[in-house]
């Protein structure tokens, strides 16, 4: 696990083949494949990992919150962008190589996405959403730019400080759910 943590974040999923994650791993292939069904299912099992440690971090810092819909926005986005950046492996695996792998992971991010568009319609259900027609589907909307922006992060040859990410996001959270 370790071995493809680094290597399925670079050089990335599809440059990395079973004998190059066992000759980083110092395992044979056999002992591999005891583990693990392909490097699909590895990759699968790397990705639902961060997105639960992702999803653990987000609750407690929501949890611990101000009572306030701009606290849990602040709190929230903080958390999230601090989780997901404090390792690139981690950031990467979660908001490129989920997108790099084609199908691979197309259940599992559709799992993660609804998972934190679940716990943004619960962090934010005391409050009133404005105009908004669907709480879920303006949850879903504001995911998607903080993904954006982390790919921003990740990709650009001179990346955003954090701040400025958990700023604009929080931004884009409050606006879309009705903040100030």
């Amino acid at each position: 696990m370790t071995a493809a943590y680094t290597l399925y974040a670079k050089p990335g999923f599809a440059a990395t083949t079973i004998e190059r994650l066992c000759s980083e791993a110092r395992i044979s292939n056999r002992a591999f494949y005891e583990c693990f069904g392909g490097r699909e299912e590895l990759l699968q099992a790397l990705h639902d990992r961060c997105v639960e440690e992702s999803l653990a971090h987000v609750t407690k810092a929501l949890q611990e919150a101000p009572d306030t819909l701009d606290g849990r926005v602040q709190a929230g986005i903080r958390a999230y962008v601090e989780f997901a950046t404090a390792d690139w492996r981690r950031a990467r695996i979660m908001h490129l190589e989920v997108r790099r792998s084609g199908d691979v992971l197309t259940a599992s991010r559709q799992r993660a996405v609804e998972s934190f568009a679940r716990l943004v319609e619960e962090a934010s259900a005391d409050f009133p959403v404005g105009t908004a027609p669907s709480r879920r589907l303006v949850a879903l909307g504001a995911i998607g730019a903080l993904q954006e922006l982390l790919i921003e992060w990740l990709l650009s040859e001179e990346p955003p400080e954090l701040d400025e990410l958990v700023d604009v996001a929080t931004h884009i959270f409050r606006r879309s759910l009705g903040g100030t």
